[in-house]
């Protein structure tokens, strides 16, 4: 954490570098390590962690045949939903510097919404937030917000990740509509025991979702009436965003 307060600049880098990789993979055929660092002018060491994360995430393949790395399917089912993520960085920076949370946005993907940015919160404690982890449909904010607003469909067999998940699909179907309802979603530990989570949609010029802002903490720190108490916040940085975008429908 920076001694100001405020988000690391460091992770906000390290984002920016591995979208930077995926902006290349986009636009050219396989590359070696060397190739892409000549591409971003960094480092082939820096490069090759970087690439290493991003494979282990999904977002890239490594071709073994040839040593080379290309775009992974995942990757290439949502980069086209990526200005969002220009947009919507400073907002998750101040978001996450005005909430003491840390913020993350999603791009609807399938089966589940797919992290694309993370700005720390400044009383960072280690969760599993990380650029191209899945949001699971059915077990998180975010998801939950994809389900109510992108015409997405749960999984058949809903998963339990804690005591908490939502695993029939009546009362998941319920929950859906809740959200639909009240325009923004909750998960208190139902993908991570002691971690809560709330989520806002961010719709594009044309009304469809864009993305999904959320924020997360643990308990006892973001219990519900913490959580609760900044859904304001949120769906007002959701609403900027949304504007950012040409909306005019939300």
């Amino acid at each position: 954490m920076a001694k100001t307060g405020q988000p690391s600049t460091a992770r906000v880098a390290s984002t920016q570098r591995s979208l930077a990789i995926l902006d290349v993979l986009a636009e050219e055929p396989p590359l070696g390590t060397n190739e892409i660092a000549r591409r971003l002018g960094a480092s082939a060491s820096t490069t090759s962690r970087q690439l290493a994360t991003l494979v282990e995430a999904g977002l890239v393949e490594h071709v073994a045949a040839t040593g080379r790395y290309r775009l992974g399917i995942l990757a290439t089912s949502v980069l086209a939903r990526l200005d969002v993520r220009v947009v919507a960085h400073p907002h998750l920076e101040a978001l996450a510097a005005e909430v003491g949370e840390t913020a993350t946005l999603s791009v609807p993907g399938d089966p589940d919404a797919i992290t694309v940015d993370v700005v720390r919160s400044p009383r960072y404690i280690a969760d599993g937030s990380r650029l191209g982890r899945p949001s699971i449909a059915h077990a998180t904010a975010a998801g939950k917000v994809m389900l109510a607003f992108d015409g997405a469909r749960p999984a058949r067999l809903l998963q339990s990740y804690t005591p908490r998940t939502i695993t029939d699909p009546v009362e998941l179907a319920a929950e859906v509509e809740r959200v639909r309802r009240r325009g923004w979603a909750d998960a208190f530990e139902e993908r991570e025991v002691g971690l809560n989570a709330i989520a806002a949609p961010v719709w594009s010029s044309d009304g469809a979702l864009a993305g999904i802002i959320a924020l997360q903490g643990p308990i006892p720190r973001f219990g519900r009436a913490a959580a609760r108490a900044v859904v304001p916040a949120l769906r007002e940085r959701a609403a900027v965003i949304s504007s950012e975008l040409g909306s005019q429908s939300h």
